[in-house]
């Protein structure tokens, strides 16, 4: 069975979660990823069902406001953020919430992070998966940023049992995603479909932009009938105007679903 590729909000950004769902409705992507951030509407579970049955698109996933651009999204208190993720992905039947890794000076955060992020995912009845992330960069020296590594992959499985991997971090890392989900194997959830150059910026360009083996990972992910959410979480904010971000990510699902074919024997 092919996997669902849904439309992340954020790839609508600086249009808003409402301009997300009609969108996806229009393109025909199969469901949305909600980044919970500073539009309001992202924030309220009622607000987004509606908009979830008024354009008839589900949600599958919740991306926790643990981004360093949203620390004061819902409060800056840190658990209950994820619980309140936790809480709105089961009130919306979706079955994945995205979480980041802690920052280095969340100490007390991170100390309890892997066994409380599982439990609250059982709690709620969702998988939370952890994103990999990526090595800060200032001039030629590398800074750990987050705890216990930026490499969620160099984790045991008993400490992440469930990841996402985004395309474009595994760039800015210098990573492969294709050798990435081959290690991480039945741990890899979630998938933010997207792309990059290797550059020390984190991309997220479309899907075949960059130089990441994209279509090799769909393939993959088919041939190994991945049962996760393949989320386009790509930068359109540069688009000239609403159309030509839309004809972007009509592109971009056409180029997820011709490449989401299990290679020939």
């Amino acid at each position: 069975m092919t996997p669902p590729v849904a439309l992340s909000t954020a790839s609508v950004y600086p249009q808003t979660c409402a301009d997300a769902f009609e969108m996806a409705a229009r393109l025909g992507y199969d469901g949305v990823e909600v980044m919970v951030w500073s539009d309001r509407t992202s924030q309220d579970p009622d607000a987004v069902a509606e908009l979830s049955e008024h354009f008839g698109v589900p949600v599958l996933a919740v991306h926790a406001p643990t981004l360093l651009l949203t620390q004061r999204v819902w409060g800056t208190a840190l658990w209950p953020k994820v619980e309140r993720a936790a809480a709105m992905a089961a009130r919306l039947g979706a079955g994945s919430v995205v979480v980041h890794p802690p920052f280095r000076w969340q100490r007390e955060y991170a100390s309890t992070f892997p066994e409380r992020v599982v439990r609250i995912g059982k709690e709620h009845g969702v998988t939370m998966a952890v994103e990999n992330m990526y090595p800060w960069r200032a001039g030629s020296r590398e800074i750990e940023a987050y705890l216990p590594h930026w490499d969620t992959a160099r984790s045991p499985a008993s400490m992440f049992p469930d990841v996402t991997l985004d395309v474009s971090h595994a760039a800015t890392s210098g990573q492969s995603c294709l050798e990435l989900a081959r290690g991480l194997g039945e741990r890899l959830k979630h998938v933010h479909l997207t792309d990059g150059r290797g550059s020390a910026k984190d991309e997220h360009l479309l899907p075949g932009e960059g130089t990441q083996p994209v279509a090799e990972l769909l393939g993959h992910l088919a041939a190994v009938d991945f049962s996760g959410v393949v989320v386009m979480e790509v930068g359109t904010r540069t688009s000239r105007s609403p159309g030509e971000r839309e004809r972007q990510l009509a592109d971009a699902l056409a180029y997820a679903r011709r490449h989401l074919v299990a290679p020939a024997a």
